[in-house]
């Protein structure tokens, strides 16, 4: 599986510093592009990518979720701090083939 994420970055000398703050602008696209093969079980819900997109406190990141009824895997991407406009994310879904059934998740894990 290949993941793709594009977040706008802030541009001229504060941007290329890593002070400016970047806007909460993101999209993220998931492909099959191979055999989905699992290690070990999966938690229901887990991050799997964060970037800092701001000098302090602003994060972007990306969270896998497991919809077991589906056997499909989405993924969002979302920005942890709204500095201005309203908050922007999108989402992502990989179905896993049918013969294949996503692993529980792990017995650590808080939704399972």
């Amino acid at each position: 599986m290949a993941c793709y994420l594009s977040h706008a970055k802030t541009g001229g000398y504060s941007g290329a510093l890593g002070l400016a703050e970047d806007t909460s602008d993101a999209a993220v696209a998931c492909r099959q592009v191979g055999p989905i093969t699992f290690k070990d079980k999966i938690d229901k819900q887990d991050e799997v990518f964060n970037a800092r997109s701001s000098f302090l406190f602003k994060h972007v990141r990306v969270v896998r979720m497991v919809d077991v009824k589906r056997n499909t895997l989405v993924y969002l991407v979302y920005s942890d701090k709204i500095i201005e406009g309203s908050p922007k994310n999108s989402v992502t879904a990989v179905p896993v083939p049918t013969n294949q059934a996503v692993p529980p998740c792990s017995s650590t894990a808080i939704l399972c």
